[in-house]
């Protein structure tokens, strides 16, 4: 597995932690990466990605609820609303990732931790707002 997906993967835990937590402090934080040991690259990309989702969270979730119509945030799955928000996030703040590519990993971290249905769902809702990107599906933004 790349660095990448592997830093996804614990952003999702993370964040997954955080939501059913209320609020992180910097204890809980540390235990986190007690509990979830990494390497310094895949540990860097993690918390990056958690901390740019913590900090345009309002703006990711409105996303999602415009883009799930049927569904309120609070009850779409934790793992997959956090999955979303990932995908959103880097959709929208990281012109170095194609839509796709955040769409595609996604989908396998969904299939991964979520239910049989998760990864289908995703599929719907990042497909949705990367519909109304202004920038290509298949390429970086450029500089």
């Amino acid at each position: 597995m790349g660095a990448r997906r592997e830093g996804r993967e614990t952003a999702v835990q993370f964040l997954y932690q955080r939501d059913l937590n209320a609020g992180v402090s910097a204890e809980t934080l540390q235990e986190f990466w007690d509990l979830r040991p990494a390497v310094k690259k895949v540990r860097d990309f993690g918390l990056a990605i958690a901390q740019g989702v913590m900090e345009h969270q309002e703006e990711i979730d409105e996303r999602i609820r415009a883009a799930a119509a049927n569904y309120d945030l609070h009850r779409i799955a934790a793992v997959d609303r956090n999955i979303l928000r990932i995908a959103v996030y880097e959709m929208l703040y990281c012109p170095d990732v194609p839509p796709v590519v955040s769409i595609n990993e996604a989908i396998e971290i969904a299939k991964r931790f979520g239910s049989d249905e998760s990864g289908r769902f995703v599929n719907g809702v990042l497909d949705r707002i990367r519909g109304e990107l202004p920038r290509p599906a298949r390429a970086a933004k450029p500089e």
